[in-house]
């Protein structure tokens, strides 16, 4: 059996891997240019700062979205990644609010997001590690747990050090980017 065997056609598992390669490699992109927008505007409060905290967990959802309507046809259930679109939504509003108000809330919020998609991310990467490329995917939930605590703490105690969060989305961009280099080799070995 191929690496992209599934309950579903190896074609079809093929499709969806080559469509989870490109999604990776665009949350690379845009992981690192927003955080690079976001540690030169850090420092000032104000919308500018408010729109990019609100931009990241829109974009983050509309990848997600993305990524269920790309997934072949399986009979399990997507709860994890419907979670995950919601939670984003949600707190993209919520950081709309509290930017305005304190960077410290912002953090606090933001602590919470990072806990609330991470725990979907590991279990949607562990739902598909047969199709190549999830353990990076793996890692990324679970320190997304670990940050997520620490920007909570931080945002608790009234830390106003937001460009911290510029660090974890390179991080967790350079996971997509991992992960998209593990499923082109994988997709380059099936084809030979």
């Amino acid at each position: 059996m191929s690496a992209f065997d599934t309950t579903s056609s190896p074609t079809a598992a093929r499709v969806f891997a080559r469509r989870l390669r490109t999604l990776y490699f665009v949350r690379f992109g845009f992981a690192v240019l927003w955080a690079a927008a976001l540690f030169a505007t850090a420092a000032q409060a104000g919308p500018v700062l408010t729109t990019l905290l609100v931009i990241y967990p829109l974009f983050d959802a509309g990848a997600v979205l993305w990524q269920i309507r790309a997934e072949h046809d399986t009979p399990r259930a997507k709860a994890s990644e419907w979670a995950n679109v919601v939670v984003s939504v949600v707190v993209a509003i919520a950081l709309g609010i509290t930017s305005s108000v304190s960077v410290a809330a912002a953090l606090v919020v933001w602590g919470l997001w990072a806990i609330g998609s991470g725990l979907p991310q590991l279990i949607a990467a562990i739902r598909n590690r047969r199709n190549g490329g999830q353990i990076p995917q793996m890692l990324s939930g679970g320190i997304s747990l670990f940050a997520g605590a620490g920007f909570l703490a931080m945002g608790l105690q009234g830390g106003g050090m937001i460009a911290g969060v510029a660090g974890y989305a390179t991080l967790g961009g350079v996971f997509f980017l991992v992960s998209a280099i593990v499923l082109s080799v994988k997709l380059r070995k099936a084809v030979a």
